[in-house]
C-alpha cells in the first residue's frame, strides 16, 4: 500500500469510474476523486483541497494504471522538486512519454501554480521524468475523447513545448498523432491532430485563444461544429 493520498481527476471520461476502482486496487486504501470541475486550471488547482498529504499521486480520468506499477515503492520528492511524471502507453500512437501520465505531486505547488496553456508547466520547482512506463492512457473512448486529444496535443506541440522539449522531438510527435498507428477511434485522433495545428498557427496572431485549450465546453462546440451531433454523443 502506498504512504501517499492518491486522487483521480475526471470530467465526462466514460471509464473514469471503472478506472478509479483499478486505481484503488493497484494503490491500495482509498483514491479520492474530483469531477466535473469546469475549466482546467480551477481544477488542478481544487486538487490541492481534496487531498489531506503535501505530496501525492494524481491520475487523469482516462489512465489506466499497470496493475503491477510499485506503489509502495516509490520514493517522495526531493526538495525544490514540484512534480514527477510517469510515462503512459498511447494506445494509438505507440508512443511512450509523459502525455497522460501518472503524476506524484505537491499540494502546495499547485496552490501557487503560475500561468501556463499547459497547466501543470507552470509549477513552481523543478519538474523529474521518470524512465518507467505506469499504465496506459486510454484517451480514445469516444470519437469527441479521440478528437480532443489529439488537437489538444498537437496544438501545443505545434505552438512549443513549455517543458523544453526540443524542436525535433515535438515534431516527432506530431506526426506520430497525425498518422496514428491503429487504435481505436484514431481516424478522430488524426483528424483533432490536424484541426489543433491549424487551430495553432492561426493562434499565433493571438496567443489568448489558447486558453480556449483548457475550456471544454469550447472543445466540443469546435468538434460538433466540424464532425456534427452525432460524433460527439458517441
Amino acid at each position: 500500500m502506498t504512504t501517499f493520498d492518491a486522487l483521480l481527476l475526471s470530467y465526462d471520461e466514460p471509464m473514469a469510474t471503472t478506472l478509479h476502482s483499478r486505481l484503488q486496487r493497484v494503490l491500495g486504501g482509498s483514491v479520492k476523486r474530483l469531477h466535473g470541475v469546469h475549466g482546467m486550471r480551477r481544477a488542478y488547482r481544487l486538487c490541492a483541497e481534496v487531498v489531506d498529504r503535501e505530496q501525492f499521486f494524481l491520475a487523469d480520468g482516462d489512465f489506466a494504471i499497470d496493475t503491477e506499477f510499485p506503489a509502495a515503492a516509490i520514493e517522495p520528492l526531493d526538495e525544490g522538486v514540484s512534480m514527477r511524471v510517469w510515462r503512459a502507453v498511447n494506445p494509438v500512437t505507440g508512443l511512450s512519454y509523459g502525455y497522460g501520465g501518472l503524476k506524484l505531486i505537491r499540494r502546495s505547488a499547485l496552490r501557487e501554480m503560475g500561468q501556463a496553456v499547459d497547466v501543470l508547466a507552470a509549477l513552481p520547482g523543478r519538474i523529474e521524468f521518470a524512465p518507467a512506463t505506469a499504465g496506459i492512457t486510454r484517451f480514445n473512448q469516444s470519437p469527441f475523447h479521440a478528437w480532443k486529444a489529439g488537437f489538444r496535443e498537437c496544438a501545443m506541440l505545434t505552438r512549443g513545448s513549455e517543458y523544453g522539449m526540443s524542436g525535433d522531438d515535438a515534431r516527432s510527435r506530431v506526426e506520430a498523432w497525425t498518422r496514428p498507428a491503429g487504435g481505436e477511434f484514431a481516424d478522430y485522433v488524426a483528424a483533432g491532430a490536424r484541426d489543433g495545428i491549424g487551430f495553432a498557427r492561426q493562434a499565433a496572431r493571438d496567443p489568448e485563444r489558447f486558453e480556449q485549450l483548457n475550456d471544454p465546453t469550447w472543445l466540443r462546440s469546435r468538434f460538433t461544429a466540424a464532425h456534427g451531433d452525432q460524433a460527439a454523443c458517441g
